[in-house]
């Protein structure tokens, strides 16, 4: 096996095994729904998508994807119900593939989310990750209401062996992205990680707050490419639904990061996420070690669903 197909191996083991709730509670259902149907009927649709729903796949996307479903079972001229969980696998990858995220260095990744998602424990594994690139990499504490926050990412920052940028607690965040990008350019970082405050997403003055970070960033940054990535928390289910939809309005998202895969039954919402609100899925984690962030791999995800 070459050392890449080994690393893929890897990879999907670990999410295989951070993903097992999410599959077992799946899979055993669709299971006893082929083993329980003879034919493709309505009622046999019927309780598949109750199953899909159970998962947190969402209502429009669940009707949409048993519409494709049926279109292609009658295409291929499918009367087992056995063959659909295969068929569904497939359905499932082709809506969450999407292009790996490769910033456009230099680069400043501003990432957001609401309490409790993991926001910081993500930059500070990206910051690893991509140190072990050979990228030269800054850190930006702009978390600065949380107790705590910035050293939480100065541990980060010193095991990653990468620079950090920090204010005081309770100082202006904007001031702390002012200077991470003055001191980003001036010793030529190639990526910019950026922590910030949990905004609640139903919480207008801290929304504002934010618009003022990327104000800050858009008016500092120089020849830095801006990227903004969500965190979301898995467990949540149709709830990150609702984040993603509010902070895409108002922080203009260009991916996620979705977390604690390994705590939930529930890991279909990411399919919705990435069918309704058209958001790629650039990484996932599934534990609490370094290596478990991993970039998004659509059919590997498929396979660890079904």
């Amino acid at each position: 096996m070459s050392e890449e197909k080994e690393r893929k191996a890897g990879l999907f083991a670990r999410l295989r095994r951070g993903m097992q709730k999410t599959r077992e509670s799946l899979t055993r259902a669709i299971d006893q729904l082929t083993g329980y149907y003879k034919e493709l009927d309505e009622e046999f649709y019927d309780d598949l998508e109750a199953v899909l729903l159970g998962a947190d796949i969402g209502v429009k996307t669940t009707a949409s994807l048993i519409a494709e479903l049926k279109e292609r079972i009658e295409k291929q001229r499918v009367a087992d119900p056995a063959q659909v969980k295969e068929l569904l696998r497939e359905l499932l990858a082709e809506r969450l593939k999407s292009e790996p995220f490769q910033p456009k260095c230099p680069a400043v990744v501003l990432v957001v989310g609401v309490n409790g998602v993991g926001k910081t424990t993500q930059i500070g594994k990206l910051a690893c990750m991509y140190k072990a690139e050979g990228k030269r990499v800054l850190l930006a504490a702009g978390d600065t209401f949380r107790a705590a926050a910035a050293e939480q990412l100065t541990v980060w920052a010193e095991r990653a062996g990468v620079p950090i940028v920090a204010h005081q607690e309770g100082s202006d965040p904007a001031a702390v992205v002012f200077d991470a990008m003055s001191a980003a350019r001036a010793r030529r970082m190639d990526l910019v990680l950026v922590d910030t405050a949990g905004r609640l997403h139903n919480k207008g003055r801290l929304m504002e707050e934010l618009k003022k970070i990327r104000r800050v960033i858009e008016r500092e940054k120089g020849d830095f490419t801006l990227y903004t990535l969500l965190v979301l928390d898995g467990t949540t289910g149709q709830n990150g639904m609702a984040q993603a939809r509010v902070f895409k309005e108002t922080t203009d998202v260009d991916g996620l990061i979705l977390t604690k895969l390994d705590g939930t039954a529930k890991g279909g919402v990411v399919v919705s996420v990435r069918e309704e609100l058209g958001l790629p899925v650039y990484f996932v984690g599934v534990g609490e070690q370094l290596d478990d962030l991993q970039p998004f791999d659509a059919e590997g995800y498929a396979r660890a669903l079904i």
